[in-house]
C-alpha cells in the first residue's frame, strides 16, 4: 500500500518528544499529520479530514477536552474517532472524555503494542460503519428507483416502513432488528422495476394474464437484491420475495402458509396493506381508518398473521402520527 493510500492519523501533543515517539510507533502503517496545539489541530483536522485523531489532554491554552468538544460540534468532523493520549488517570477525567465523544484512552508513557492495537481497532470500526452506511444508501437508492417506477405511491414507502418498525417493536423485536426492518421494508416492491409500464401503470383493472405477470415482481425483486452476507440485504431480499404470501397459504409466489412466512414479511404485508387502504389512488378513494381496520380484522387468519393485527390496533395512535407526518402532496 502506498503512503497516500494508508489511513491518516492526526497526532496532537505540545511536547515534540511525545510526537516523535508516536511517529516511530505508527509511521510504517499510517499517514501521519502532526499538531502542537489545540488550535492547530482543529485547523489541520478541517483541512485534512483524518481518519483518526490521537489527542493529548493537557496542553497550554486549548486543552484536548476543548478540542474534542469542538470537533464533535462540527458536522464535518464529528465522525472522526478521537483517542485521548494522556498521563491523567483520574476516573472523572476519563468519564469527561467519553462524555465529550472520545472512543478510547491511552495512558502515557505509551506502550507501542497498545497504541498500534487501539488505532487498528478503531479504524476497523470506522471502516465497518462506512460499509454499513454504503449498503444502507444503496438500499435507499433502490427504494427511490422503485418509487419513481411506480410513481403513484407518494410517501407510501416511507410511511409503511415506519409502520413496520412500530409493529415489529410491539411484536418484541429488539431496537436494532426493528431498525433493520425499517431500512429493508422500502425494498418490498423493488421487483416492479422489472414489470412493463403498460401493466404497472395501467389505470384500469388488469387482465388475468397481466395480473400473472405482475405476480412475478417478488421473485424479480429477490433476483435484483441477490444473495448477500449482509443481514440488512438478506432481510430486504426476504421482504421483497415474501410480502405477498398470505397466512392461509393463498398468496404468491410460493403459497407459503402461517409461520413458514418470515415474520419480517408478515409485518411488512400488514403495514403495506394498511397504508394502501388508507391512501388515495387514481383508481380509488382513501378508506377511513375504521373501515381499513375492520377489513384487516376480517382478514386476520386469512391474509394476515392473527398475532399481528391486534398489535396494529394497539399501536394505531403512533401509526397515525406517522401518517400525518408524511401526507401525500
Amino acid at each position: 500500500m502506498s503512503v497516500a493510500d494508508r489511513p491518516s492519523v492526526l497526532v496532537v501533543d505540545d511536547e515534540p518528544a511525545n510526537l516523535k515517539v508516536l511517529k516511530l510507533v505508527l509511521q510504517e502503517q499510517y499517514r501521519l499529520v502532526f499538531a502542537r496545539s489545540g488550535e492547530e489541530a482543529l485547523s489541520i483536522a478541517k483541512r485534512e479530514q483524518p481518519d483518526l485523531i490521537l489527542l493529548d489532554v493537557m496542553m497550554p491554552g486549548m486543552t484536548g477536552f476543548d478540542v474534542c468538544q469542538q470537533l464533535k460540534a462540527d458536522i464535518s468532523l464529528a465522525r472522526i474517532p478521537v483517542i485521548f493520549v494522556t498521563a491523567l488517570k483520574d476516573e472523572v477525567d476519563e468519564t469527561r472524555g467519553f462524555d465529550l465523544g472520545a472512543v478510547d484512552y491511552i495512558t502515557k508513557p505509551v506502550t507501542p503494542a497498545v497504541v498500534r492495537a487501539r488505532v487498528k481497532t478503531h479504524l476497523s470500526l470506522v471502516k465497518a460503519d462506512e460499509i454499513k452506511l454504503s449498503r444502507l444508501r444503496i438500499i435507499q437508492c433502490l427504494g427511490r428507483a422503485a418509487e419513481y417506477k411506480d410513481n403513484e405511491t407518494g410517501n407510501h414507502v416511507l410511511r409503511m416502513s415506519h409502520y413496520a418498525k412500530i409493529i415489529a417493536l410491539a411484536y418484541g423485536f429488539s431496537e436494532q432488528h426493528a431498525e433493520e426492518l425499517l431500512h429493508a421494508a422500502p425494498m418490498h416492491d423493488i421487483g416492479k422495476i422489472g414489470i412493463a409500464d403498460h401493466i404497472l401503470l395501467k389505470p384500469g383493472k388488469l387482465t388475468a394474464e397481466e395480473y400473472r405477470v405482475m405476480q412475478d415482481h417478488p421473485e424479480i425483486g429477490a433476483e435484483i437484491l441477490g444473495e448477500c452476507d449482509s443481514r440488512l440485504m438478506k432481510m430486504a431480499r426476504t421482504v421483497a420475495l415474501c410480502h405477498h404470501e398470505k397466512w392461509d397459504g393463498s398468496g404468491y409466489p410460493h403459497g407459503l402458509r402461517g409461520d413458514a412466512i418470515p415474520i419480517e414479511a408478515r409485518i411488512v404485508a400488514l403495514a403495506d396493506v394498511f397504508d394502501a387502504l388508507t391512501s388515495a389512488r387514481p383508481y380509488k378513494a382513501a378508506w377511513s381508518i375504521d373501515d381499513a381496520l375492520a377489513h384487516i380484522r376480517e382478514q386476520q387468519g386469512k391474509h394476515f398473521d392473527p398475532s399481528l393485527v391486534p398489535l396494529l390496533e394497539q399501536e394505531i395512535d403512533s401509526i397515525l402520527q406517522i401518517k400525518a407526518r408524511w401526507v401525500d402532496s
